[in-house]
């Protein structure tokens, strides 16, 4: 059994609950494509999946790919002028891939900034991965504001490459990879710090860095030692985001589920059977 894919974004899931896959066969073509999912649509973890202005590179991509082949996970694609008031409330995961966080949160505008921050405020999860984990940062007066946490410079140019990093047991725990070094691909991602709101929990590091790229006058020594990915929560709502592009690394393809299925348990107990049992 595997994933559902919902393409083109701005179709009403109500109008899909209920419906039976045939497995390996595409249900409405063009609008929902299900891969040997057989089971009816509100058993999958659903995950709203940001597809617009600041969304560049194989992060899109390459996530649809790793979800396409998880079990009873549905994903749709979202443009910015969907995420209107309320209109995240039939998924269980909002998620932003690389390019631009400060882009992604432009063309958001307040008004999807807002629902965002509602949906995980209730019990949505969010996950962030490079741009992703820069939007999720309270520190950006255009941020989401679902992590307490600032950048370290404003020199975010840091460089593009494979870098080391050592997974924590909690992370490991999450994230399914080993405690321990990995190396991994890094494009220019947050390198973050606690920014202290008394609002917002602070933040749990689940790897750190154990190399660093320096490039174009940004700080050395910034990077080594500082969180290469993190959790956290913000009201009811699980966080997870990471700097660097596990999506895009070899050895990592399970962390992208993993880590939305940890995401997804605040959102829906009436579908907790999909989740894997990940400690809270």
């Amino acid at each position: 059994m595997g994933a559902c894919i919902f393409r083109g974004g701005r179709y009403d899931l109500d109008m899909l609950i209920g419906m039976r896959t045939i497995a390996g066969a595409c249900v409405v073509t063009g609008v929902l494509v299900c891969l040997d999912l057989g089971a009816t649509t509100n058993q999958a973890i659903r995950v709203a999946l940001y597809d617009d202005a600041g969304a560049t590179g194989k992060g899109i991509p390459r996530v649809m790919e790793l979800l396409a082949g998880a079990r009873g996970i549905g994903v749709v694609s979202l443009k910015a002028g969907d995420f209107r008031p309320n209109s995240l409330r039939g998924y269980d995961v909002v998620m932003f891939t690389g390019g631009s966080g400060s882009k992604q949160a432009g063309a958001l505008g307040d008004a999807g900034r807002e629902e965002v921050r509602r949906f995980v405020r209730e019990g949505g999860g969010y996950v962030g991965i490079c741009a992703g984990a820069y939007l999720a940062c309270a520190g950006f007066s255009w941020g989401v504001g679902v992590l307490d946490a600032k950048t370290v410079s404003p020199k975010w140019r840091r460089g593009k490459g494979t870098v080391n990093i050592e997974m924590l047991p909690r992370g490991a725990a999450i994230t399914g990879l080993k405690a321990g070094p990995h190396d991994i691909r890094y494009a220019n991602g947050p390198i973050i710090t606690g920014l202290g709101r008394d609002d917002i929990p602070d933040f749990e590091p689940l790897a750190v860095f154990r190399s660093e790229l320096a490039e174009n006058g940004s700080p050395p020594g910034a990077m080594t030692g500082s969180p290469a990915m993190s959790c956290g929560h913000y009201g009811k709502g699980r966080v997870f985001v990471s700097s660097p592009h596990p999506e895009q690394t070899a050895g990592m393809e399970r962390l992208v589920e993993n880590v939305v299925r940890w995401a997804a348990v605040g959102a829906g107990d009436h579908r907790s059977s999909q989740r894997m049992a990940l400690p809270r």
